[in-house]
């Protein structure tokens, strides 16, 4: 029998009083069992150690005391001496559940969750108990990516606990892991057509038709959820990303308003509100909320960079520079926010920063060809012809036969005199793309104007025809 909440508290007063002034006070075994527990829940391990050894010495035989005893090993990483504590236990009580749960806390502790799993099977024989001791079962599958296994074992502890929200949780979590997402959707309707009234279990539904893209079914389901608990933030967040989706923005603008009513404002909340309004067009508003979410996290780069494409939009490039500055010393391994750094400086005619920002993206791993070209035809604007053409030449080796690449390499290559491969570069580019020939004009107007090079345009169309 355990005892009251105020008799445990006195227990622990004097226990405690015994310690400071090192008498010695008598307890029985359940009164020690009862501090040991608070102490482990409290994080106090070192009194639950001295209760432990205390009661052991006042009750050798207590089978209570020992397990608590192993169970305090196991959390040491103590392993070894858990086991023979858990061998001792189990010669005097071969029936005690406890032995075997400690036993496969061990096993799960060393990675051999397949015999944690059999050591968990022995203790669900020996208890009525079977809820918790199933949710265990499943997590050592999960460990060992068995989902089917681990379905089945969080099922069963609904079937134990129709309300067990988190075993529910981790049966949808199964589901997920291996996209069966429609088999998901079953099983909710199945669930909600047992309990309509579970907002846990519609905010899950609504998360499966989202992944999916349904999103009116979604939306459908995620009604329900606030309907049913009107404070159920998660609902709200759920439903106002699910209206963005269907394009209606100002009432996923009211539905992310209402998370930060519900619960403390959050950084994701505000930008998805900028976000909003951005795309209705409402950039002081946006702005607005853009600011208020890096406001509530410095450290929230994707607010900055929001921040920042919108300032290009305004043409206020000052701003937009000083704004991805914020992004980039909280990110600078982000590929995406380095083009947006180039594209800045572009306009600014920072021309030696835009060179940095698209070796940047390259060095990163961004070889797309907007980047090639880019970083060429800076290296062309401020002069450094060899690098631009060294550069050409590398993406030519992703890029083979675009237009872009070869009017450049055609122009760089009459510009250094070699009108072989000049000529040679100009025709595969009319080949590809005659029209495209204006970037040769924009970018070299000295070398379009060459009278050899406008006869190799003109022959071209002409033989074309």
């Amino acid at each position: 029998m355990s005892l009251t909440p105020k008799e445990n508290n006195l227990s622990r007063v004097k226990f405690e009083s015994m310690l400071k002034t090192n008498s010695e006070y008598f307890f029985d075994s359940i009164e020690f069992e009862e501090i040991i527990h608070y102490y482990l829940d409290s994080g106090k391990n070192s009194l639950a150690k001295k209760a432990i050894k205390l009661g052991l010495k006042q009750h050798p035989n207590s089978v209570i005391l020992k397990l608590l005893k192993a169970e305090i090993y196991v959390f040491d990483n103590e392993l070894d001496r858990a086991s023979v504590l858990l061998k001792e236990i189990n010669a005097i009580e071969p029936t005690n559940e406890e032995v075997y749960i400690q036993q496969a806390a061990i096993y799960s502790k060393k990675d051999e969750h397949q015999k944690a799993i059999n050591s968990l099977r022995i203790a669900l024989s020996f208890t009525d108990e079977t809820a918790d001791i199933l949710a265990m079962i499943g997590m050592e599958h999960l460990y060992l990516d068995q989902f089917d296994d681990a379905r089945l074992s969080f099922a069963k502890c609904l079937e134990v606990d129709f309300e067990d929200y988190s075993s529910l949780y981790n049966v949808i979590y199964c589901f997920d892991m291996q996209n069966q997402h429609k088999e998901a959707i079953e099983y909710l309707d199945n669930y909600i057509n047992k309990d309509p009234y579970s907002e846990v279990a519609w905010h899950q539904l609504g998360r499966q038709h989202f992944i999916l893209d349904n999103f009116e079914e979604a939306l459908r389901a995620f009604d329900y959820a606030v309907l049913i608990d009107e404070y159920f933030v998660g609902g709200y967040l759920e439903k106002a990303k699910t209206l963005e989706n269907l394009n209606r923005y100002e009432e996923a603008i009211e539905n992310y308003k209402a998370t930060c009513e519900l619960d403390d404002p959050t950084s994701f909340a505000f930008l998805r509100i900028g976000e909003c309004y951005e795309k209705l067009n409402l950039d002081a508003l946006a702005i607005q909320y853009y600011k208020k979410a890096v406001h509530e996290d410095p450290l929230l780069d994707k607010g900055w960079v929001a921040i920042a494409s919108l300032k290009i939009k305004q043409k206020k490039y000052r701003k937009a520079l000083y704004t991805i500055n914020k992004a980039l010393e909280i990110d600078d391994q982000n590929s995406i926010y380095w083009r947006k750094y180039a594209q800045i400086n572009l306009k600014l005619n920072s021309y030696k920063e835009a060179e940095k920002a698209f070796s940047k993206c390259l060095t990163l791993n961004d070889l797309s060809l907007e980047i090639w070209i880019g970083l060429s035809d800076v290296l062309s604007f401020i002069g450094e012809y060899e690098a631009a053409l060294k550069n050409l030449l590398k993406a030519k080796t992703y890029f083979y036969d675009f237009a872009e690449i070869e009017y450049r390499l055609s122009g760089l290559f009459f510009k250094f005199k070699n009108l072989e491969k000049g000529k040679f570069h100009l025709e595969n580019a009319l080949t590809i793309d005659f029209e495209y020939q204006t970037v040769l004009k924009e970018l070299f107007i000295e070398v379009y104007n060459l009278e050899h090079v406008q006869d190799i345009i003109i022959n071209f169309k002409n033989s074309s025809i």
